[in-house]
């Protein structure tokens, strides 16, 4: 998927009409939808079309347990605007294509993650607030941000590497540590089948960077990072290592995850986050002249 223009004009329209609203109010789903449900899903696609002929996919998968549910709200109510408008604008990739992931526990929510379509257009402000804000999490010290990790890397498929081989890009948010290994049970109940390979996170990490180039947002204001940041920022940093990110407010993730895409395009931090404050230059300056991880086209 990923035909249309995104009409900014309109989501003001439609942000105009959460005001006043509570966030149970914006995100009324009290279950899975079908239309967010991974089980049998085989590939969610970004494909090229004449509205978008040289697609990016871009996939924003955010912690929903606890105190991370007011991610989800921000956006609703102003980051997807932010997001689809500065991208646009500021031109660091062509024809951005949005999928928007839910993560929960795997080891106790009823939905530990939620997907979307990949959408070039308003659609996906419909495909944002049909997430159930489960709250859930357990008290393990971590949700299972590692899921998407495995869904892009076996259950999407995109032309920007298909055609052009080139990746596209995936954060994952939340105040939590880096997650612990996924088990077989836990993937037969989020997507229905029992998988033949590997669950070791780092291994389902480097899955995940042949075709993304994979970051992770620590949220400084959740619950859990203001008691533990030093050891959430640890934990993270022996996994994933530079493309960690580290932001303090909330409400800026679409300008973090705008300046992080600028970065890894070439731009300075200054250059792509100089408009949205000193805070948002600090989380991506260390992104500069980073190290990428090897790209190989090969099966």
């Amino acid at each position: 998927m990923g035909s249309g223009k995104f009409d900014a004009g309109a989501y003001r329209a439609y942000a105009n009409t959460t005001k006043g609203k509570s966030a149970d109010e914006v995100y009324t789903s009290r279950s899975i939808d079908k239309d967010l449900d991974p089980k049998g899903v085989k590939l969610r696609e970004s494909r090229d079309s004449t509205d978008n002929p040289n697609s990016t996919p871009i996939i924003v998968a955010i912690d929903v347990t606890g105190s991370m549910g007011m991610i989800a709200d921000a956006l609703a109510r102003k980051g997807l605007g932010t997001l689809f408008t500065e991208l646009l604008e500021g031109k660091a990739v062509s024809d951005p294509h949005v999928m928007f992931m839910a993560i929960g526990d795997a080891a106790c929510d009823q939905a530990p993650i939620q997907v979307s379509q990949f959408e070039a257009d308003n659609r996906i402000v419909e495909q944002l607030t049909k997430i159930w804000i489960e709250h859930g999490g357990g008290g393990n010290d971590s949700e299972s941000y590692n899921l998407p990790w495995y869904f892009s890397a076996r259950h999407t498929e995109h032309d920007s590497f298909v055609k052009r081989g080139k990746r596209g890009y995936l954060f994952t948010v939340g105040d939590e540590c880096a997650p612990s290994d996924l088990t077989e049970e836990q993937i037969k109940k989020c997507l229905g089948y029992k998988p033949n390979s590997s669950l070791d996170s780092a291994i389902l990490l480097r899955d995940a960077q042949r075709t993304y180039d994979v970051y992770h947002v620590v949220v400084e204001e959740g619950d859990y990072a203001r008691s533990h940041l030093d050891r959430v920022v640890k934990t993270w940093s022996d996994l994933i290592g530079q493309h960690l990110i580290r932001m303090k407010d909330h409400t800026k993730l679409a300008e973090t995850i705008v300046s992080a895409i600028a970065v890894a395009e070439g731009h300075s931090a200054e250059k792509a986050a100089g408009k949205f404050g000193l805070d948002v230059v600090s989380s991506v300056k260390h992104l500069a002249g980073g190290k990428r991880p090897q790209l190989s086209l090969g099966k």
